[in-house]
This record gives structure tokens, sequence and C-alpha cells, in this order.
């Protein structure tokens, strides 16, 4: 179009996520037009609009300031100046404070224009072999592992391919939790260094990924994406399994065992089935 960028407008730039091929020609143009680029880091924004010649001044808006420079911005959009937002890398919105923004200017009846580019979420999707027809992004994961934990059953009994960033130094402890939830033999695929000179898609179970990663230390950032549960499998509530579990121990079965043949017939970890187990002892001596 090119009467862009228009006056009061907010434009969500999406720039490379890696290889700085992947720019695209309307979004250099936006850069280059618009009154100012509202950077999450502006010194490494800065390397970008160097690399494509745009001298378009820069202000900060990251998670630490985004409350304060929100008016400032709305104030500015409100005057007339066209801004353009944009994060470290892919679009702005996805898992940063730019959504924040946006929201703010939808309730302030600014006009939002989004610019597409690329995505990691989906660029590791579309070459993972899993699913793409229907998944689930759930974005970072908590920092803890009994939060992680927690926040991970919700999706055990989810059908979509799951998609999750992580950071190389949490890397090797989030796989273990994996398989405390999903069971250490649900397919999983290990995306890094998306678009870049050491890009890297791995394949293989959770329980190989843990062993893979015992040996090769975590570098660059990874997204992961994880097998939903087969949709032939058996979707039961907590309550349900608790009484599956409990049938079979009152059987004579022993709580591994039983822990282990619903594994099989769920898709469910032995070991979160094998902690139902033992509540189920301690419930009974109450």
């Amino acid at each position: 179009m090119v009467n862009e960028p228009k006056p009061g407008t907010l434009y969500i730039v999406g720039t490379p996520i890696g290889n700085l091929e992947d720019m695209t020609f309307r979004a250099v143009r936006i850069l280059q037009s618009v009154d100012i680029i509202a950077a999450e880091d502006t010194r490494h924004t800065g390397k970008l609009l160097q690399h494509f010649q745009i001298k378009t001044p820069q202000m900060s808006y990251h998670q630490h300031n985004s409350q304060s420079r929100i008016p400032e911005i709305l104030g500015y959009l409100q005057s007339g100046r066209a801004i353009a937002l944009v994060s470290d890398a892919g679009m702005p919105g996805i898992s940063d404070p730019g959504y924040e923004l946006v929201k703010a200017c939808v309730e302030a009846e600014i006009t939002v224009v989004p610019i597409p580019g690329a995505s990691a979420v989906i660029t590791a999707l579309s070459a993972s072999g899993l699913p793409t027809d229907k998944f689930i992004f759930e974005g970072f994961l908590p920092h803890k592992s009994q939060q992680r934990r927690k926040s991970l059953e919700y999706l055990q009994a989810e059908t979509r391919t799951l998609i999750f960033y992580e950071s190389p130094h949490r890397l090797r402890d989030t796989l273990p939790d994996l398989e405390t939830v999903f069971g250490s033999d649900r397919q999983i695929v290990i995306a890094r260094e998306l678009t870049k000179i050491y890009e890297e898609f791995w394949h293989g179970t959770i329980n190989d990924a843990i062993a893979h990663y015992q040996k090769q230390e975590p570098q660059g950032e990874y997204t992961l994406l994880i097998a939903g549960i087969s949709a032939t499998k058996p979707q039961l509530t907590e309550t349900e399994l608790k009484a599956e579990l409990s049938a079979m121990i009152k059987q004579g079965i022993s709580r591994s065992q039983a822990s282990r043949q619903l594994a099989k017939d769920t898709s469910i970890s032995r070991r979160l089935l094998y902690q139902l187990a033992l509540s189920i002892e301690l419930d009974a001596e109450l």
C-alpha cells in the first residue's frame, strides 16, 4: 500500500528470528517510514536497523518499563505519529509485553496494523514432522520444577501438538519433568537456533532426549514440540484414574504393576500414576 504508514497507527512489525534474509520488504519500508520505533532492546534492534540502513529514531519498550511507556506511546499515536513496535526477534506480542500495548491501543480505538514476519512457533512446527492441523503454544514454562509439573499436568491428556519455548540453562531440568507427566515414550522434537547457521531439529522420545542432553551441552534458544496423546487412548480424569488404580490394587496387583498397566492403556506417565497410587493408600490410612 503506497500510502503506508498512516498517521496515528501502531504497526506490529515482525523481524528475523536469526537469518537477516527473512526480513520482508514491507517491514523495511515501514521501519524506514514511521516516526518512532518502539524496540524491546534498542541496542539489539540498532544492529538490525544499521544493516538495512534505517535511520528512524528508537525508544525502548520492554517488560520493565511497559507500564510507564504505554501512556507515552498512546500520546504520540493520538497526536498523529506513526509508531512501529518490534521485539528482539519474531512477531511482537508473542511471549513479550507487546500484547499490553496492543490491548491499550485497541481500547483507545487506535488502529493497529500487523506486518507479518518470522515466528519460531510456526517455523519449528512446519518442519517438526508432528501434526500441524491442531496445536497449542504455551510459551515459556514456569522456572520452578513443582510449578512446571503442575502446568504440564493440565496438558497430559491433550491430543494436540504441544509447543513450548525453553532456555538452554533450564532444558536439562525441564526434560525430566516432561517425562514425569507425559511418560518416557512420548515423541518430542527439539528445535534450536532456528534459521541460523547451527539450526538443528532433534527427533526422538523424551527419554532419549534426556540421555542426549546428558552428553550434549544445551546451547542456543530452544523450541520444544511434543506429540499429543493418541486420540484412541481413553482420556480419564484424576478421579477416574484413582478409581482404576484402586480397583486393580484391591485385586492384589501391586501399585507399581497397576501404574505400569494403566500407563500402557492411557499413555499417561507411569511415574505420575504411581504417585496417584501412593495417594490412594495414604487416603485409606487417614
